[in-house]
């Protein structure tokens, strides 16, 4: 019987492949300015030719595109594995899951909500407002509710302006310091429950004149 090692690599389906060459940009982009990551170096971390970056994503511009519109959607299965019981169980379990997934790609997510490496330019604006639009949908719709509610598109922008404390909250953290992960948990819970339970009614049955 054989005692050699187990080749390292094996033949990837086509969806396997384009996910690791995904995840090995995602890591450099995470590690290195924009313009310090080429194709190049994408194709030698992930170990497969160049040409299949450029047959997967188009070009490094566009790789990185979609790296920020998925570092900046939350999903939906965030949403699926959210537990039962009453909106502060709900938001607090929404808002650990969060942070669990900051942290775990924290110098990425960092980078994509401030993709000044790529320069601003509409493209970029259109996707940072598409990915924080859909995130928006995903929390109207733990909530049981959607765009198509009663004033369904400015609780979409109640989220959409609750997104960018957590955008702040999540530097304060990560980079500033000057909170722990405990209070900006705090924080953030308390505020996603104030605007679930208290700005949303308001919103949806505004006071008559």
């Amino acid at each position: 019987m054989s005692t050699d090692p187990a080749p390292k690599w094996r033949r990837l389906e086509p969806d396997e492949r384009k996910e690791q060459i995904y995840a090995c940009a995602a890591r450099l982009f995470g590690e290195r300015p924009y313009s310090q990551v080429s194709t190049s170096d994408i194709a030698a971390e992930a170990g497969v030719a160049r040409g299949l970056i450029n047959h997967y994503f188009g070009t490094k511009r566009e790789l990185y595109l979609e790296i920020v519109r998925r570092a900046l959607t939350v999903p939906r299965i965030a949403v699926q594995i959210l537990p039962d019981g009453p909106l502060e169980v709900r938001a607090d379990a929404a808002i650990d899951w969060l942070l669990d997934m900051v942290r775990g790609q924290e110098k990425l997510w960092l980078a994509a909500i401030a993709p000044e490496g790529i320069g601003r330019d509409p493209e970029v604006d259109r996707i940072v407002a598409e990915a924080d639009r859909a995130s928006a949908d995903r929390v109207l719709e733990a909530v049981g509710l959607s765009r198509e509610s009663a004033h369904g598109e400015e609780l979409n922008a109640a989220v959409r302006a609750f997104a960018g404390m957590v955008k702040a909250a999540g530097r304060e953290w990560l980079v500033h310091r000057s909170l722990d992960r405990h209070q900006v948990h705090t924080l953030l819970t308390m505020s996603l429950v104030t605007v679930v339970g208290q700005v949303f009614p308001a919103i949806q049955h505004p006071p008559q004149h």
